[in-house]
């Protein structure tokens, strides 16, 4: 028999929820008859699939001790020393710039190519070592939570990247970006010089899943999300006719400033997926030229209110493409 006893992080989840995470190997199929047939108790009990689970709680496992507790790889996360670019950190979230060329997590089905980086080669994977290193997560300690990302933006796009130390700050973090209480905003450079300076542009925003690329058009089509871009104008490189925006998405959909400013007319420098890129190359940019460079919360209550009216920009320095524009972001 294997017992578990939840700690904080694993409170407040459903019971199957819970064990997909806890035991490697074991198919939900199983799951769900171990949970009729009694199997898996919770305090002693029968259980229900769907039960809320608490802090304190002791669930008793009569399966097969292949199925055991996912304890993780300390020897992987030892390995690293990688440091991140840390913008912000307290108890519950750590903000960072993630570098563009580096993927959120192996699991982003937006990336062709996720499935070949190794998992140690990921931010959230960096992140994770990081805090083993500090003694603020020890996958030996946990059984079905880790830190994790809060958001995510492209591998090749840089920029701001929030991750949650503990599950209730994962949850409430979750909450706050799907009731838009986080202003994100984007900086990039675009080809052609935007009329007008200032606009917000309105779409409808189809994913085709063979490419994993999206197509734009300017009413409601079937299987299309309705897609909001604000913009501005900040600066223009005569020399080169390129235009540094500051993008504020009011949705937040794939691929969704590359292809709406591509759509627009105005491809981002460095395009390949929506504009064509060669001329690009001679100005050494073969990936797209966005970065995600500040954010601001409005959060009323809750136990994250302590990051209410707060601003966090990332390092220009960081932005390579800020180079070639006069522009510098006002303190």
């Amino acid at each position: 028999m294997l017992r578990i006893t939840l700690n904080q992080n694993d409170g407040g989840q459903r019971l199957d929820k819970f064990l997909q995470k806890a035991l490697k190997g074991l198919p939900p199929a199983l799951m769900y008859k171990y949970i009729r047939k009694k199997r898996i108790k919770v305090n002693g009990k029968r259980a229900k699939e769907n039960q809320i689970l608490c802090a304190g709680d002791c669930i008793e496992l009569y399966i097969p001790d292949a199925f055991s507790k996912n304890e993780g790889d300390l020897a992987e996360l030892e390995r690293i020393c990688t440091m991140p670019r840390i913008l912000y950190e307290d108890k519950n979230i750590l903000i960072c710039d993630k570098p563009a060329g580096v993927l959120s997590h192996t699991g982003d089905k937006n990336e062709q190519k996720a499935g070949t980086i190794p998992e140690r080669e990921t931010l959230i994977f960096i992140l994770q070592a990081y805090l083993y290193r500090r003694g603020e997560y020890n996958p030996k300690e946990e059984t079905s939570f880790a830190p994790a990302l809060c958001n995510r933006i492209d591998r090749n796009t840089g920029g701001i990247v929030i991750a949650a130390k503990n599950a209730v700050a994962l949850r409430e973090m979750n909450r706050l970006i799907r009731e838009g209480c986080l202003d994100k905003r984007y900086l990039c450079a675009v080809h052609g010089r935007p009329a007008p300076a200032q606009a917000v542009l309105e779409g409808y925003l189809f994913k085709n899943a063979k490419t994993k690329t999206v197509s734009v058009a300017s009413s409601p089509t079937p299987g299309a999300k309705r897609i909001v871009t604000g913009y501005r104008t900040l600066s223009y490189n005569r020399e080169h006719d390129l235009s540094l925006l500051e993008i504020r998405l009011e949705t937040g959909r794939t691929h969704q400033i590359r292809a709406h400013m591509a759509w627009a007319g105005y491809p981002l420098l460095g395009e390949g997926k929506y504009g064509q890129n060669r001329q690009d190359r001679a100005l050494g940019y073969a990936h797209q030229a966005l970065y995600a460079y500040r954010i601001a919360f409005t959060v009323p209550d809750g136990p994250l209110a302590y990051l209410n009216g707060q601003t966090f920009s990332v390092d220009s320095e960081n932005i390579r493409f800020l180079k070639l524009f006069s522009w510098r972001e006002q303190p």
